[in-house]
């Protein structure tokens, strides 16, 4: 679906906040390298697509009512087997349901297991003055206490993207730090640019966040993505 269908079909159902598997068809046709990611809504279609993807899989729960996956038990990880796949499905939808019991739950999402890296995020916000601001900086569970973040107005230059990636306190982690090796820089600089680009091009998005951004030596993927919508009027 392209990313007009995408905002279209949220529109209709009442929805602000995109799925994570929606959120990452956006990004992906931004040109953003994303893990492949595809709803399941029954433990039988989670064990056909992991076995599509390849394992090892990730599964995690897909509900717009929950914001921190893991702190639910919804997110489980290295599954290595069929067996695994299925056991994490039924897992995932008891202690969901039971820590969130009027949440809207959609299923879960499958994807592929990434190679360890380092974290980074990439978000964006819509400043009612001043549009949208696209934000770097350190990523991963630890974000919200580590606030080393730089920020840029959107449209974001060469100039911009290369100085973001450069201000963060982190940056001796990303050209690497005892067994991080480093980052390939000139992927997160493109990375920045996409989504500046993006944004540009989608005024309805109010928020966007990458996080984490899995960095390597050589390119670099989104592992989870999540996108909320301006509110229409009625």
């Amino acid at each position: 679906m392209t990313t007009a269908g995408i905002v279209e079909a949220a529109r209709r159902a009442g929805r602000t906040l995109l799925s994570e598997v929606e959120s990452k068809q956006l990004l992906e046709e931004a040109g953003i390298p994303v893990v492949p990611t595809r709803l399941a809504t029954s433990r039988a279609e989670a064990v056909r697509i992991a076995q599509e993807i390849g394992l090892p899989a990730v599964l995690k729960v897909v509900s717009p009512d929950i914001t921190h996956k893991s702190d639910v038990g919804g997110v489980k990880v290295g599954l290595e087997t069929v067996g695994q796949v299925r056991s994490a499905y039924d897992s995932i939808m008891s202690s969901s349901r039971a820590a969130a019991p009027t949440a809207s739950i959609e299923g879960v999402s499958v994807q592929s297991m990434a190679e360890p890296g380092v974290e980074v995020i990439v978000g964006a916000t819509r400043d009612p003055q001043f549009g949208h601001v696209v934000m770097f900086g350190l990523g991963g569970v630890l974000v919200e206490m580590l606030r080393d973040v730089s920020m840029r107005l959107v449209p974001v230059e060469p100039r911009d993207a290369r100085a973001m990636i450069r201000e963060i306190k982190g940056l001796p982690l990303l050209q690497g730090y005892r067994q991080y090796a480093p980052c390939d820089l000139d992927s997160l600089e493109q990375a920045i640019l996409g989504l500046s680009r993006f944004l540009e091009e989608h005024p309805e998005v109010r928020e966007l966040d990458l996080n984490p951004v899995l960095c390597y030596p050589q390119g670099l993927v989104a592992v989870d993505a999540r996108v909320v919508l301006e509110e229409t009027s009625p």
